[in-house]
């Protein structure tokens, strides 16, 4: 039997020697996967107690906090260190961008989050179906989490210091981890109100169908143009905060704030231990 250390081996060796651009779009399919092994979920039943998606969201905001420093700000601080800028602007600059970014995409797309009524639905008004307005929500947030991802693999191609092809396989994965939640936060409510199996299923799955698109364009970006890249990892990383803290949190505790509240330290913990472990 394969030891941790040869797992770990084993799974970087599998991305090794591929192009940048194809080892974002191979770790992009993974987590697009997990969207759909989530929103799977509604084949088993359409009655889920609202703790079990509470804590789910919280462990994914969990997750996507420690992604966003282990795996972004913190490589493009180092990245900074040596320039002509001091070295916290540029990290700075890009992870308020991010937040901008993404709060533009928020007041413009028209989305809605699990258990509101369609009368909550932010963005322009339009008279979109709930279940397409319920998907939208989650693929405007998938879009920095693709991003990141391929940030991460062109930064190694790039040869970029502190760049290693094991953080980037490490940041897929807790993505992956932490879109499981998010397949079943779009799917299941579509199945407590009557809509198929299949058809919540489709939904809940296509909802991550962004990440490759934004992974391939991430990766490109940074291979073609590298000055760039520290303000791409903290863009990255100020987008995914601001998931967390305008939709995964407040979702959270939408039931128990305690239960809420163990799912982010978990959450944290797994991501901040397979970025350590594999980096």
């Amino acid at each position: 039997m394969p030891t941790g250390q040869g797992k770990r081996t084993a799974l970087i060796g599998f991305f090794a020697g591929m192009p940048p651009i194809l080892q974002a779009l191979i770790a992009t399919t993974f987590t697009w996967g997990m969207t759909a092994a989530g929103a799977a979920l509604v084949f088993g039943t359409k009655k889920v107690s609202r703790k079990l998606p509470e804590s789910m969201l919280g462990f994914a905001g969990g997750v996507m906090i420690a992604a966003s420093f282990w795996s972004l700000l913190a490589p493009a601080i180092d990245l900074s260190a040596g320039g002509a800028l001091p070295k916290w602007i540029p990290p700075l600059v890009g992870f308020l961008l991010g937040g901008v970014f993404l709060r533009g995409l928020d007041l413009v797309l028209p989305h809605l989050y699990p258990g509101d009524p369609v009368s909550k639905a932010e963005g322009v008004k339009i008279s979109w179906q709930r279940s397409v307005l319920l998907v939208s929500a989650i693929t405007l947030h998938n879009i920095p989490e693709g991003l990141a991802i391929g940030v991460a693999f062109g930064a190694v191609a790039a040869g970029i210091d502190g760049a290693t092809l094991g953080a980037a396989v490490a940041l897929a994965i807790g993505i992956g981890l932490q879109n499981f939640p998010e397949g079943t936060a779009v799917a299941m409510p579509l199945r407590r109100e009557g809509m198929s199996r299949g058809k919540s299923f489709f939904y809940g799955q296509l909802s991550a169908a962004v990440e490759p698109v934004a992974a391939v364009l991430g990766a490109v970006a940074v291979i073609v143009a590298q000055p760039i890249l520290p303000y791409a990892l903290a863009f990255a990383a100020g987008a995914m905060i601001f998931v967390v803290a305008e939709e995964l949190l407040p979702e959270a505790r939408r039931g128990s704030p305690d239960i809420a509240a163990m799912s982010v330290i978990v959450g944290f913990a797994v991501m901040m231990t397979l970025d350590v472990g594999l980096s």
